[in-house]
């Protein structure tokens, strides 16, 4: 059974940290990237980072670069997204999700719909 356990969000000040963690089962970990998307109240969900687990190779969108790393540790199938400086509009719910990567060539920015797994959201608030 495939599971992606999408961990630790909660409330933070605006210019806190946050560490989320999304921890992976039920298929080849290393053939895959991971990915997290965020989806504010009334705003279409939005891919803010992804991993390809094999090479290490990471996207993160333009909205957090800088601020957002993503990290995997590959002996625990977990994949971190360490979170800094963060601001009111990084308020959303935030999902893990899974894609598996085929061939030499591919693009770590990828929509949604392309993902094949899906793990529960994890709620952030970030205060003023």
């Amino acid at each position: 059974e495939v599971q992606l356990q999408a961990s630790g969000g909660g409330l933070v000040q605006a210019g806190g940290s946050l560490r989320l963690s999304c921890a992976a089962s039920g298929f080849p970990f290393d053939d895959y990237a991971i990915g997290w998307f965020r989806q504010a109240p009334g705003k279409e969900r939005e891919g803010v980072s992804c991993i390809y687990i094999r090479d290490g190779n990471t996207y993160n969108a333009d909205s957090v670069k800088g601020r957002f790393t993503i990290s995997s540790d590959n002996a625990k199938n977990t994949v971190y997204l360490q979170m800094n400086s963060l601001k009111p509009e990084d308020t959303a719910v935030y999902y893990c999700a899974a894609v598996e990567i085929g061939g030499s060539y591919y693009s770590l920015n990828l929509p949604d719909y392309e993902y094949d797994y899906w793990g529960q959201g994890t709620l952030v608030t970030v205060s003023s």
